[in-house]
């Protein structure tokens, strides 16, 4: 029987992409926000947002700021940061896509 080579993976530049576990409970927060958004909407209606890059750059900057006098969103009962995250992802996200296209 032929003797296998060494295994080889050629992933040493690229992102340790298992890092994110340090954040799981934040993201699953993040998750929440999302969960409570397709719910109300509609699963990746925010895709379909007009001016969407421009939306949720504001809906982050309200929920930042106020996070500052309260720690949950009223409507969502969701930790305004929370909201935040969720919005800054979706502007990161859309980014992402249009340079890959």
């Amino acid at each position: 029987m032929a003797k296998l080579p060494d295994g080889r993976k050629d992933d040493a530049q690229k992102p340790l992409t298992g890092v994110l576990i340090d954040f799981s409970r934040a993201l699953e927060e993040v998750a929440e926000v999302g969960t409570f958004g397709a719910r109300k909407y509609a699963r990746a209606n925010w895709l379909l947002v007009e001016d969407a890059q421009q939306r949720y750059y504001d809906a982050m900057w309200r929920h930042l700021l106020a996070s500052g006098s309260e720690a949950l969103d009223q409507e969502s009962k969701l930790k305004h940061l929370s909201h935040a995250a969720w919005n800054i992802l979706a502007v990161l996200e859309l980014q992402a896509r249009n340079t890959k296209q």
